[in-house]
């Protein structure tokens, strides 16, 4: 997958996190297990956050001792919120990835992470720090980055501070991510290639949510816009619980396949075994 053109990004966690009904461990296990056959670069498998914010990946400790890693190129990405998570995750020799939602908007800042903006800044410097001498990489999500329900201020100009701002402190993959689905293909193209183009050493990804109806004109934006790495998930399952967004789901991996394999991009899939994840998911979600 690594000599792919796409970086093509699957999210269980992201869509598991929010679901009311916990899904046992050796279910999850056996679930991301058929996954890590299917030839993504990467699998957002799990979180380090506190059980009381997202009780449904309290035991991501344990559904890591039960991947098969042994014959897969997939690498594992798992999110955290604070430092003590970042402390937590860097741990373990497994994971290649830790990924932070970092907000541009003040109000949303403090319901995912329960803190400030310049106090997340902070614990992006310290993951950095840790992710250099462990060996792992940092995966940055500039949330909100298409905008907000909150009434915090946003444009354009503000996407690009900050990203300026994270890029300067050594952010190396940066994922530009619409949390509530307020992402149109307009703002897609706009912003998009304006960041790809000035951030040339940075490998600028997309993570969006939307409505069934405008997953593809969504795809087809990011795709024209030049991005290279692009987060989904199942079915389009998901939603963040800390935005309360029920009706705005993940980009559906299968859409995003059918969309580039159209275009005539060689993805090297094992479809057999994204047939068998897609049947495991009913048991999965219920």
């Amino acid at each position: 997958m690594s000599q792919n053109k796409f970086k093509l990004v699957e999210c269980p966690r992201d869509a598991m996190q929010g679901l009311h009904d916990f899904v046992p461990t050796n279910l999850k296990a056996e679930y991301l297990n058929i996954l890590l056959q299917v030839g993504f670069d990467t699998l957002d498998f799990g979180s380090f956050v506190s059980p009381k914010a997202i009780p449904q990946l309290a035991d991501t400790t344990e559904v890591l001792a039960k991947l098969d890693l042994s014959n897969t190129s997939t690498k594992l990405l798992a999110i955290v919120a604070n430092l003590r998570g970042v402390e937590s995750a860097v741990k373990y020799q497994e994971i290649d990835y830790l990924g932070f939602p970092f907000s541009i908007s003040e109000t949303f800042q403090q319901r995912n992470t329960n803190s400030s903006i310049a106090q997340s800044l902070t614990t992006v410097e310290e993951m950095l720090n840790l992710c250099a001498k462990n060996n792992k990489k940092a995966v940055v999500y500039l949330s909100m980055g298409f905008g907000n329900p909150y009434g915090d201020e946003w444009n354009y100009e503000i996407v690009e501070k900050w990203a300026d701002v994270l890029v300067s402190k050594g952010v190396e993959i940066l994922s530009l991510a619409d949390t509530v689905g307020v992402s149109t293909p307009e703002k897609i193209e706009s912003i998009l290639p304006k960041l790809i183009s000035r951030y040339i050493h940075t490998e600028i990804g997309i993570h969006l949510h939307s409505t069934p109806v405008e997953r593809f004109e969504k795809i087809e934006a990011a795709y024209h816009s030049g991005v290279k790495r692009i987060d989904a998930a199942l079915k389009g399952f998901g939603g963040c619980p800390m935005a309360a967004d029920d009706l705005t789901g993940n980009i559906a991996t299968e859409d995003v396949i059918s969309f580039l394999n159209a275009q005539g991009e060689s993805l090297n899939l094992d479809m057999g075994n994204w047939a068998e994840a897609i049947a495991l998911s009913g048991k999965v979600f219920g």
